[in-house]
């Protein structure tokens, strides 16, 4: 039985308190006031659906990229170790201390370089297989890298070993890029925030858990190191077994590819209850106003070259990139040596970077509710600010830590205070703020260049990290603070409210550059 349709698009709510207010017919010719149909897009629940997509999309896709980038540190000597020895029996190649090195550099930072390419390819692969199919292939691909993984060891191939950490940095690409943009178009829109932080919790959830299992007392052995890096197989295996069942966006079928009574049933499985209606005519009556006036998709080239999509593309490029470049996994590379220079043993010390890693992911799990209860716009620049605070005063700290006794203990609270702050704005925004400043038809263009402005600048303080701390010593994190300043100001200018708001109500609020006004 068909649903009615709304005469017209009714009043959307606005985070500040006002209202558009507009003409709106209801089921059975009933007309709600102004208020009521506030509270129904404003209370929209969760549907089981809903629920399952979302935690399990989450736990399959995204658990699985952070864990492959946190594996992978705690086992390295041993590794790097059965590399160079593979290497001799198989082609009675022996290794320099520095050309082992840069086999091991090749390793870790084939996994980026991969994760570069999946998300460059992410924008024309939403289009072609849909958001979900996207996601279905990234499975497989993780799927592939686990048994190569697995294989490697018995096999004694070092290039399957490269070839798997490719193929997961490939998947884990293409997640960062699809993932929140699937997520948040099949919420509702009074719960796209929430569901746009799952794919940053579940990439930081994901390191913690390789973490744990790559430590020595678990899988972090000569003999059992390859059942680490392969282990996460067990998530994507259980949370990909109901995925036959999971909806695809309404969006993508009814802008993209014109199947508007199949984008029509994609809405009646994701809203459940009494006004479930309501909600389901506004999202049609979204999608038909886009559909008629916007292009149903856009090529790579045409977006780059648009002039009103300047700005939002600089600030979601500028996220992603700047996440990275505010020294997050630079402090957690270096946290082992401030807790050692605070006076921790080195197992100590690596417990207490575990320790930082689990306050990253507590903090992180708070996202889902910041979200919903607080305004982009105020999170990102409390976030922002404190960071660059931390990161200045980290520093500095470093720079004297021999000369005051109490220093070490200021520099732990610093780091600690950094990672706690850090993702209030600055960890789960920038993964999904692309899907809120763009309209479908570009969405998946700009959600794949924010998505390769993360991994190339992950991929190039990977590289660079080392060498301008031997050579900058503490001032190495002055660039980060920096960074974070800058991500506080484009955030104050240039980032308009989303919350509350659909894409295609922000979009003109970013169409003329930087002579653009958000207020």
């Amino acid at each position: 039985m068909d649903l009615p349709v709304l005469e017209q698009r009714e009043h959307l709510y606005h985070p500040d308190g006002e209202h558009e207010t507009r003409k709106l017919n209801l089921t059975h010719g009933t007309k709600l006031s102004l208020h009521e149909t506030t509270e129904i897009l404003q209370k929209q629940k969760w549907s089981a659906l809903l629920a399952l997509v979302s935690f399990a999309a989450t736990l399959g896709s995204a658990v699985p990229c952070g864990y492959c980038i946190g594996v992978i540190n705690a086992p390295a000597k041993i590794i790097k170790a059965w590399c160079g020895k593979t290497l001799k029996e198989s082609y009675g190649a022996d290794l320099s201390d520095a050309g082992l090195e840069l086999l091991w550099s090749s390793v870790v930072s084939i996994f980026l370089i991969g994760g570069a390419i999946g998300s460059l390819g992410g924008a024309k692969a939403a289009n072609k297989f849909g958001r979900k199919g996207c996601f279905l292939i990234s499975g497989a691909l993780f799927t592939i890298g686990a048994i190569l993984f697995f294989a490697c060891r018995v096999a004694g191939s070092v290039e399957m070993l490269l070839l798997g950490r490719l193929i997961v940095g490939l998947a884990s690409g293409l997640t960062t890029a699809i993932l929140p943009m699937y997520l948040t178009e099949i919420a509702p829109l009074a719960l796209r925030g929430t569901f746009g932080v799952f794919c940053g919790v579940g990439v930081t959830g994901g390191v913690v858990v390789g973490q744990v299992f790559s430590l020595r007392h678990i899988f972090g052995t000569e003999e059992l190191w390859h059942y680490a890096l392969s282990f996460y197989i067990l998530l994507v295996a259980v949370c990909y077994l109901p995925a036959y069942y999971f909806p695809e966006s309404p969006k993508y079928l009814y802008i993209v590819r014109g199947e508007h009574e199949l984008a029509r049933n994609q809405l009646r499985r994701l809203c459940k209850g009494t006004n479930a209606a309501v909600v389901i005519n506004h999202e049609i009556d979204e999608m038909e106003a886009e559909s008629n006036t916007k292009e149903q998709s856009r090529s790579f080239l045409s977006v780059l070259c648009d002039h009103t999509l300047l700005l939002p593309m600089i600030i979601v490029c500028g996220f992603q990139g700047g996440q990275q470049l505010s020294g997050i996994n630079a402090i957690f590379y270096y946290s082992v040596s401030i807790f050692e220079k605070a006076g921790l043993s080195t197992p100590d010390a690596e417990w207490a970077n575990l320790g930082a890693g689990c306050l990253n992911l507590c903090v992180s799990l708070c996202g889902p509710f910041l979200m919903s209860k607080f305004n982009r716009r105020a999170l990102m620049m409390f976030s922002s600010g404190f960071c660059a605070a931390f990161l200045f005063t980290i520093a500095f700290v470093l720079f004297f830590i021999d000369t005051t006794s109490w220093f070490p203990l200021l520099c732990i609270v610093c780091v600690m205070g950094y990672i706690f702050f850090y993702q209030f704005g600055l960890g789960p925004i920038p993964y999904f703020v692309g899907a809120e400043l763009f309209e479908v038809a570009p969405r998946p263009v700009a959600m794949s260049m924010g998505s390769l402005s993360s991994w190339v600048c992950n991929f190039t303080v990977a590289m660079a990290f080392t060498s301008l701390s031997n050579a900058w010593g503490a001032f190495v994190f002055l660039p980060f603070s920096v960074t974070c300043l800058l991500l506080f100001l484009l955030t104050k200018f240039y980032l308009p409210e989303t919350r509350g708001r659909d894409s295609s109500e922000v979009a003109p609020l970013v169409s003329k550059g930087f002579h653009s006004k958000i207020n």
